[in-house]
């Protein structure tokens, strides 16, 4: 296998620009079913972030959902949580693995050499949230809809989601947004400096792919250089407040019997209307 053709992926559409080399795609390919991130997933979103790393050539990646929208975010019928639960028979190591699978697709994700910018339409969804701000840039279409369930669900934001949010928004509104679970719109998001550019949605494809263009005319150094000292002043000042592990606690609060049976009532009265 060449450096240039990615391995097989059962969730993912991964390609580079025939004409352009710069410029990579990282799909999200599974819209049946809202592109929601299950196990497979998440490992292959880290996977495919390692890849493009070691092509060269490439100076950014875009980040984007087949279908409907970006993200469901995790999917509640495929989760990792399920299989890392003590009910799932699983030794206490294997659930802790699966358990920090969010986590790494973030940090993976993040730490690219590439420039990832996500092009988001439809809805962005917890996990999908998560994957948006683990990317450098977003170009968000104008009628995207927002939102973190994960309380609702009767579970803290795991994969790292709070200390990224903290440092996207700040933590009041981080609080208010992941403890009311309310849904926010584009316009809302850039207000709170967490995307880019909101444009109409026949347009985000196109704004997306010129920003990519953009940043990949610009001398490769510089630029690499810039995301890296502007990702190591973000980790200064949120130093002690990361998400290691934060797999742990979530597997724990989720043995909690108030917890499950919010995560219950959420699948059943409200998953289908969202999906």
């Amino acid at each position: 296998m060449s450096r240039s053709t990615p391995p097989p992926f059962e969730s993912l559409r991964v390609e580079i620009d025939a004409a352009d080399a710069r410029l990579g795609r990282l799909t999200l390919a599974r819209p049946e079913r809202l592109n929601a991130m299950g196990a497979t997933m998440l490992q292959e979103l880290a996977r495919a972030a390692r890849w493009f790393d070691e092509q060269r050539e490439v100076r950014v990646v875009v980040v984007r959902g087949d279908g409907r929208c970006f993200s469901a975010g995790a999917d509640l019928r495929d989760a990792p949580l399920a299989d890392a639960l003590p009910s799932s028979g699983h030794s206490w190591i294997h659930r802790r693995e699966v358990g920090q699978y969010g986590l790494r697709m973030a940090d993976a994700v993040e730490q690219m050499r590439a420039t990832t910018i996500a092009q988001v339409h439809g809805y962005a969804v917890g996990g999908g949230l998560v994957l948006m701000a683990a990317c450098d840039l977003r170009v968000v279409a104008d009628d995207t809809v927002m939102f973190i369930p994960e309380v609702d669900l009767g579970i803290p934001l795991a994969w790292g989601g709070i200390p990224r949010l903290v440092r996207e928004i700040g933590p009041a509104f981080t609080k208010e947004l992941v403890v009311t679970c309310r849904r926010f719109s584009a316009a809302e998001a850039k207000q709170l400096g967490f995307v880019n550019r909101v444009v109409a949605a026949g347009d985000v494809a196109e704004e997306a792919e010129g920003l990519a263009r953009e940043v990949a005319s610009k001398p490769s150094v510089p630029v690499v250089v810039t995301k890296e000292h502007v990702n190591a002043v973000t980790r200064a000042m949120a130093a002690g407040t990361t998400g290691f592990a934060d797999g742990d606690t979530l597997l724990g609060v989720a043995q909690d019997p108030e917890a499950l049976q919010a995560m219950r009532d959420y699948v059943a009265t409200r998953l289908g209307r969202e999906r």
